[in-house]
């Protein structure tokens, strides 16, 4: 599997409110099955839930990247503005309005590589934990 492959499955879990998406992979082949409890469809192999070898793919919130994340960016980055952060998370569309703010503020592109970088982290930890060998 190369990490790519992960991402792909870890953003497509990560793509819904956890437990509405879901993908696993083969520890052996790499190979990946996905299943969306929004969509109806469910590509999982019939053996999946028995198997030990195959993995749940983690939801971002697992893996404290979501609302965790986003606060200690702001932290780092504006620490005078964590409480209006902080109060843009209290209702929907939290992320819309986040964003919003990065983008007035000019720490978009900021955001998204600390994201990126520190997404790519906690998913070679999660591997490693898991005796994942990506390519």
């Amino acid at each position: 599997m190369t990490y790519s492959d992960l991402e792909s499955a870890f953003q497509f879990v990560s793509a819904a409110h956890p437990g509405e998406h879901h993908a696993i992979i083969h520890r052996v082949t790499g190979e990946s099955f996905f299943r969306s409890d929004l969509l109806n469809e469910d590509y999982f192999p019939e053996d999946a839930e028995e198997n030990d070898d195959y993995i749940i793919v983690p939801h971002k919130n697992t893996l404290d990247l979501g609302k965790p994340l986003v606060m200690e960016f702001v932290l780092e980055v504006s620490p005078d503005e964590y409480a209006h952060v902080q109060g843009l998370f209290s209702r929907q569309g939290a992320y819309r309005r986040y964003k919003d703010f990065l983008t007035e503020k000019g720490l978009l592109e900021r955001w998204y590589a600390f994201e990126d970088e520190r997404t790519k982290a906690a998913l070679l930890e999660w591997c490693q934990e898991n005796e994942i060998v990506l390519e």
